[in-house]
């Protein structure tokens, strides 16, 4: 009897502690995401056994957002391998979070120009007189060519240039003023922009310390011309000097 009240008792403090309440956390979301996996309303991305998975981790990251699951799961994108969210769905959760006001969208320079930007403000809740906006940084349309967002191939900079830059501004909002909001996820729009860039590691070495392509690392550094015209002066005043 003392063995089985031993364990009885073993057993609830293992389920009592952070390991416990995890574990119990994680089997009520395999329950809840092989019931999703059997749906054809969510997305092919969640739907079977084989995707039971990704179904976890959109279940996880509601919870964590306090956001429905559909939701969730509706607009999450895998692009380059990488689990991105959508836009609007950052927009429509920064709105819902009751701790700004709905962002606004602020427009300067001619349309279908390069000085042609966007910028994102709200105010905080306890802000009733709207006296400190918070702004958000300027997406232009020379920020956009500079990147290399609107050379793409089926960019949408080209076709719908005012709702992109509406979109990346929102973005840029998210991250100085609500970063928990994202989770550090990339928006679908900006992990397609992303290029690699590839670089070349180039070492700087003076051109007289080469010959026919060889290049001399033990060759002397060469001296300043100040250091040189000093040296030439100091031997022009030992030659002067009597001995």
């Amino acid at each position: 009897m003392d063995n089985i009240n031993s364990l009885q008792v073993q057993q609830s403090q293992f389920e009592l502690s952070t390991v416990g309440q995890a574990t119990a956390q994680f089997e009520l979301l395999q329950r809840m995401a092989k019931a999703y996996t059997s749906s054809t309303i969510v997305p092919v991305t969640y739907q079977g056994q084989q995707n039971i998975g990704n179904c976890i981790i959109a279940l996880d990251i509601a919870t964590r957002l306090n956001a429905n699951p559909l939701m969730v799961m509706q607009n999450m994108y895998v692009v380059h391998g990488n689990p991105t969210f959508s836009s609007k769905f950052l927009i429509a959760t920064i709105n819902a979070s009751g701790r700004y006001t709905p962002i606004r969208y602020e427009f300067k320079g001619k349309e279908n120009t390069p000085d042609w930007g966007c910028r994102v403000f709200a105010y905080e809740k306890n802000d009733v007189d709207h006296k400190n906006p918070l702004y958000g940084p300027w997406v232009t349309i020379a920020m956009a060519n500079g990147e290399g967002w609107s050379s793409k191939n089926g960019s949408k900079w080209k076709t719908m240039p005012q709702l992109m830059l509406q979109y990346r501004a929102a973005a840029f909002w998210q991250r100085l003023y609500a970063p928990e909001v994202s989770m550090g996820l990339l928006t679908q729009e900006e992990a397609m922009d992303i290029q690699d860039v590839h670089y070349e590691d180039v070492t700087d070495v003076p051109a007289q310390q080469q010959f026919n392509g060889v290049v001399d690392f033990d060759a002397p550094a060469e001296q300043p011309q100040q250091q040189q015209e000093t040296e030439q002066q100091q031997s022009a005043n030992n030659a002067d000097a009597p001995y």
